[in-house]
């Protein structure tokens, strides 16, 4: 099989590399690409939005498959155009990416058929959203952009003066952009988050291993949010009990509500909950694999990843037995320095070989090839991932792993796991 994956980053380098374990392919492309997944797949320069440059670049390699890992493509309808010109695809059309595309849509989904989140109301000017605040007088509060935001379009004030001023620039300043022409204002739930990735074809729903994100830039938690700072899987807030409520309550009453309402959900469908003191809850769904999650979730991944998106093309996911490792798996983000504010590029990364390095492995999200070497592009630069037995000596290897590499101004957070390993307690 010839294999095209759009996207540049550290998700698209997992997917690959995923890929390429699979005896059924022969060729990988990617677009655009970056300088680490130019070791493991022929990278082409087309955007990842450009929809008729990824139809033309699939005709011209002649794709087999096309995976869409990014999610402003699928809402775009790369799929959809994609599927008109009779290529296979892995990903939601326009039509089912809607339930990340706007976060109005998904809150109202899932009050209309009772999927529990938390408690919103939806807004379209700045004066009644800032009235609202005003009148409930509840901190901390969440505040939503409804489109998307790359990852960002989220703020969690803690008084009423930095509510007002969070509505002013999503809704007035326009810092997201036409996100933020209407917002969504929720309740702050409380309990452990949860990630949650799912393969379903829009039938059947099959969860894989479960992770814990690091959204904030620096230790404890503190800082800005990034797009996150690190990884671990599994997550023990995750047990059995929670799965069988998880599934029960939310993902298959999710896939069905898609179904209702004429949007079929195939591919991954991402679940971010927070398992509050009543129960899990929906805080968002993503259409497409998380990033940094699936750094650790896919190395856990034993089927043939090919052969899990055939199932799904063919709606036969039901018959498919898909195993996972019981490793534990860590991924520690690499950042240039200012991130996630303003940070300079170009500047070289040593200790890495053949942008791999001995022992883990290097995951690339924001790095490029200049004159042979290789220098940071993005403010996550890399993903340093270690598998283990347990998730302390996951740990250990990942943070030996990040001591090798460097960078001018790189920095990580060194409390990666933490949570995870007083819940193991």
């Amino acid at each position: 099989m010839r294999v095209l994956v759009v996207g540049g980053g550290g998700r698209e380098h997992a997917l690959i590399k995923k890929i390429k374990e699979s005896k059924k392919v022969d060729y990988i492309a990617c677009c655009p690409g970056n300088g680490g997944i130019s070791f493991d797949a022929e990278c082409f320069n087309v955007g990842a939005c450009d929809i008729d440059g990824v139809v033309n670049l699939a005709k011209e390699i002649k794709a087999d498959l096309v995976v869409v890992a990014p999610d402003d493509p699928l809402v775009l309808g790369m799929v959809d155009a994609l599927n008109k010109e009779g290529f296979k695809t892995f990903g939601p059309t326009a039509a089912a990416a809607i339930i990340e595309g706007s976060k109005v849509f998904s809150k109202n989904l899932m009050l209309k058929y009772g999927i529990p989140t938390a408690e919103y109301k939806v807004f379209d000017n700045a004066d009644d959203a800032i009235a609202y605040i005003t009148e409930k007088n509840e901190f901390p509060t969440v505040i939503k952009a409804d489109g998307l935001a790359l990852g960002k379009g989220v703020i969690i004030p803690e008084s009423l003066d930095a509510a007002i001023a969070g509505v002013k620039e999503i809704m007035e300043d326009k810092v997201f952009g036409d996100s933020g022409n209407n917002i969504v204002v929720e309740e702050f739930l409380t309990g452990p988050e949860v990630s949650v990735l799912a393969f379903t074809d829009g039938k059947c729903v099959k969860p894989m291993v479960s992770s814990m994100d690091h959204k904030r830039a620096l230790d404890g938690d503190k800082g800005l949010n990034t797009g996150g700072m690190g990884t671990v899987s599994p997550n023990p807030y995750y047990t059995d009990e929670v799965a069988k409520e998880c599934m029960d309550k939310i993902f298959m009453p999710t896939i069905e509500a898609m179904n209702k309402e004429g949007r079929t959900f195939k591919g991954c469908l991402y679940f971010g909950l927070m398992d509050t003191p009543k129960g899990p809850k929906v805080i968002e769904y993503n259409c497409r694999f998380g990033d940094p999650e699936t750094q650790v979730v896919l190395p856990r991944l034993k089927t043939d990843i090919i052969d899990i998106f055939e199932a799904i093309n063919n709606e036969t996911l039901s018959e498919l037995e898909i195993e996972w490792s019981d490793d534990a798996c860590v991924c520690v983000i690499m950042a240039s320095g200012g991130y996630p504010k303003a940070y300079d590029k170009g500047i070289e990364i040593t200790g890495l070989k053949d942008g791999d390095l001995d022992g883990v492995t290097v995951y690339h999200a924001g790095t490029a090839l200049k004159d042979g070497k290789l220098v940071t592009s993005g403010g996550r630069v890399l993903g340093v991932t270690a598998l283990a037995g347990d998730l302390t000596s996951a740990l250990k290897k990942a943070y030996d792993g990040v001591e090798k590499i460097s960078f001018d101004k790189a920095f990580c957070r060194k409390d990666i796991g933490k949570r995870a390993l007083e819940a193991l307690k």
